[in-house]
């Protein structure tokens, strides 16, 4: 029987990574992630988890590190944040290239400079284009059910590709949450012993991996790739619907509340979605007939099912935790425009960047900007994209 315990969330990403039979995990600690790093750790050390854990001394060494031990065939993890993850991005291109199976958690958290150990998602979204498979969670529960599906997903024979969890740094991973964990035999029967990638390291078998490729392949290979991951998707999907049919929780790539009638869709990603959720219940007791778009998965950008969920709208207000410098506003906001921009009947389309480097955002932050873009959008003075609740 599952078991159900009030628990932090980076203890509990740690034990659901600790019921996974990883055989290699190499982290380097860094605030939000560390107590995953030092629970995982704790885990081997007190035998609950036959797993080599290397201590290394940089992000850069521990994605090296289990990009080697993947390339053997092990099953291989590592977690990390912010400047962790900018020292690993060298490395993260070359990991899905070689089609690797590793599983990343991200404790998301605000980049530097300056110096901010708070959250945001301006970590993850400079690898939008490393060729990861890259997942949201929106609560504690989500991230040990995803801990253990990102696995199962990786190393599917059609996939092969490396899976990052991202965890909001502080506000989920260092909350309290009463969380379901599912028994250790079930966990055994839904993911099965690690499959090796395509090219596997033996010194019985000499193999190069990772070698030049001239410009007369080149394109080629980055096409393979792309087409991979737009083909993984498929394979999410069905691993979602093992896990709903084994465990009874459901998870889809785009998750929508109160939407059926809405022509004002709020959108959102990550652990703000339970926020908004609220203060769309706000704003309908008000009488506003307003929905909530929540984006689980990034990459591959579940397309048709966005556009599903959006095609009734006539304003889209979208939210954003992270600053495309220089560019229209936020990475998530340019996505969606892009995405529906071949459409006859798009909705009016604007972006709100929030919560930087940890800023609460509240149930009425929520209903301040829905409130206000609805008025803006009448009045046909609507800003493409603000900053809000930024001080003059």
């Amino acid at each position: 029987m599952a078991k159900r315990v009030g628990m932090e969330v980076a203890i509990a990403a740690a034990e659901a990574v600790g019921m996974c039979n990883v055989d290699v995990a190499a982290c380097y600690p860094i605030t939000p992630q560390s107590h995953i790093a030092e629970h995982l750790s704790d885990i081997v050390a007190d035998g609950r988890s036959d797993t080599e854990y290397i201590t290394v001394e940089s992000e850069h060494s521990a994605i090296s590190a289990v990009m080697g031990a993947s390339g053997t065939g092990a099953r291989a993890y590592t977690a990390t944040s912010s400047q962790g993850l900018m020292l690993m991005h060298e490395i993260l291109p070359i990991v899905s290239a070689m089609r690797l199976p590793i599983c990343i958690a991200v404790a998301n958290r605000a980049v530097s400079g300056p110096l901010n150990i708070l959250n945001d998602h301006s970590d993850i979204m400079p690898q939008r284009d490393a060729g990861w498979i890259v997942m949201f969670t929106e609560n504690g529960q989500e991230a040990v059910d995803m801990s253990i599906q990102s696995f199962k997903i990786a190393e599917r024979e059609d996939v092969m590709l490396p899976v990052a969890v991202n965890i909001d740094g502080f506000q989920l991973t260092h909350m309290v949450e009463p969380i379901e964990f599912p028994d250790q035999k079930d966990v055994n029967k839904f993911l099965p012993p690690a499959r090796k990638p395509y090219a596997t390291l033996h010194p019985d078998k000499v193999v190069t991996m990772g070698a030049f490729a001239m410009s007369d392949i080149f394109s080629e290979m980055m096409k393979a790739k792309n087409e991979v991951l737009k083909n993984s998707k498929k394979a999410i999907l069905e691993v979602w619907d093992e896990w709903e049919r084994m465990f009874g929780r459901r998870y889809r790539p785009i998750e929508t509340h109160r939407t059926d009638d809405a022509e004002v869709l709020l959108v959102t990603m990550g652990s703000m979605g339970e926020t908004a959720e609220i203060a769309v219940d706000e704003m309908r007791d008000k009488g506003v007939p307003v929905g909530l778009v929540k984006i689980r998965l990034w990459r591959p950008f579940p397309f048709e099912e966005f556009k599903d969920a959006v095609k009734k709208a006539k304003l889209l207000i979208v939210t954003d935790r992270a600053v495309s410098f220089g560019g229209p506003g936020g990475p998530v906001f340019s996505e969606i425009k892009s995405a529906l921009y071949h459409e006859k009947n798009r909705p009016v389309i604007c972006d709100y960047i929030i919560g930087l480097g940890g800023r609460d955002v509240a149930v009425s932050d929520f209903v301040t900007m829905m409130e206000q873009a609805i008025k803006d959008n009448e009045k046909d003075t609507i800003k493409e994209y603000e900053f809000y609740g930024v001080t003059e």
